[in-house]
């Protein structure tokens, strides 16, 4: 039988985008650029994937399937993004700027002038943004983010700046949201204090301290802890616990001992 509580394991994944140096705890093997950083999904909780981003280039364009436009082999993948630290100038696209047709946007992708069909943003630490399945998007350079995703290797990429990668016009013109970003969907945590995203699939708090018991009830079921400041411990055995750089999984938030936290990220599938 699985313990109630345990440590989560780690995957840093490189990127032609990532960084040679990472912010601490993180540390990069000589010459690697690590763009990701993976708290792999664990089986009691399969629909959740939590990242660490690292960006010093432009990510692609891109945009997701929801579960309703997923075909065969897809899964659809509904995201959202905590901002930790964002290097003077970062910017992020969501959405366009106005209404648009899959014409232009094919054309727009084909050129490279899709970059400014888009309206990106001035992100700030503690910005935080849903993205809803269909929303074209991409990150730029200089961002640390968390991002909480539906667990889907499913991307669609429509624009590149040359990369040679391939992309899939048909599919994401076929799944894309042609608007403007739905400014309900961005915030801060300043704003939203701790409940920061509940999204049709994934869900994202964020805690100082220990959980109050209203949020301890609504993490009565499978959760990952994601400590950014202070430890986090289960609560039957402090050996096992998660720093800064490290996730725990517990079956409830009843099964955690919160007092060494500081700030932490529960998040649960919706």
């Amino acid at each position: 039988m699985r313990p109630a509580v345990r440590q989560i394991e780690t995957r840093m994944v490189e990127k032609v985008w990532g960084r040679t140096s990472l912010p601490s705890p993180f540390i990069a093997e000589r010459g690697a650029r690590i763009g990701e950083i993976w708290f792999e999904p664990p089986p009691e909780l399969p629909q959740l994937l939590v990242k660490y981003l690292f960006t010093s280039e432009k990510l692609s364009v891109q945009v997701h399937p929801s579960n309703a436009s997923a075909i065969e082999g897809e899964d659809g993948k509904e995201e959202c993004w905590l901002v930790l630290a964002a290097e003077p100038g970062a910017k992020l696209a969501i959405g366009f700027n106005e209404e648009v047709n899959s014409a232009t946007i094919e054309a727009a992708a084909r050129d490279g002038s899709i970059e400014n069909l888009l309206a990106w943003h001035d992100p700030r630490p503690g910005d935080v943004y849903f993205l809803p399945a269909g929303t074209v998007h991409a990150i730029g350079p200089g961002l640390s983010l968390v991002e909480v995703q539906q667990n889907s290797d499913t991307t669609f990429r429509l624009y590149d700046y040359g990369r040679p990668r391939e992309l899939h016009l048909d599919r994401a013109l076929a799944v894309a949201d042609a608007g403007p970003y739905n400014p309900k969907h961005k915030g801060s945590v300043a704003e939203r204090g701790e409940a920061l995203i509940s999204g049709a699939h994934i869900r994202l708090d964020r805690i100082e301290g220990a959980p109050d018991a209203a949020m301890t009830g609504l993490y009565d079921g499978p959760l990952l802890a994601l400590p950014l400041e202070g430890v986090v411990r289960a609560a039957h055995d402090g050996a096992t616990k998660a720093a800064a750089g490290g996730c725990l999984y517990a079956d409830s938030a009843a099964a955690l001992d919160f007092s060494g936290a500081g700030v932490t990220l529960l998040t649960r599938a919706s």
